[in-house]
């Protein structure tokens, strides 16, 4: 089935979960990343039962903190 993942269209096996596709696509640090699916944020708890959609829209969200000069 077709996704778009951070913009770029992508080929991936039906009834892949975020977990999985986390993997597949060797997230940096995969326990901080954020996922949204459509523009809706995955709960990390959920990674592993949420099911992936054809044409489905997946952003890698990493929130860094900052410091003060």
């Amino acid at each position: 089935m077709k996704i778009t993942v951070a913009g770029e269209k992508k080929e991936v096996a039906d009834g892949i979960t975020v977990a999985a596709l986390i993997e597949q696509e060797n997230v940096e640090t995969p326990q901080y990343v954020t996922v949204s699916i459509n523009e809706e944020f995955v709960e990390s708890g959920a990674f592993a039962d949420t099911v992936i959609k054809e044409g489905d829209e997946i952003e890698f969200l990493y929130f860094m903190g900052g410091g003060a000069f």
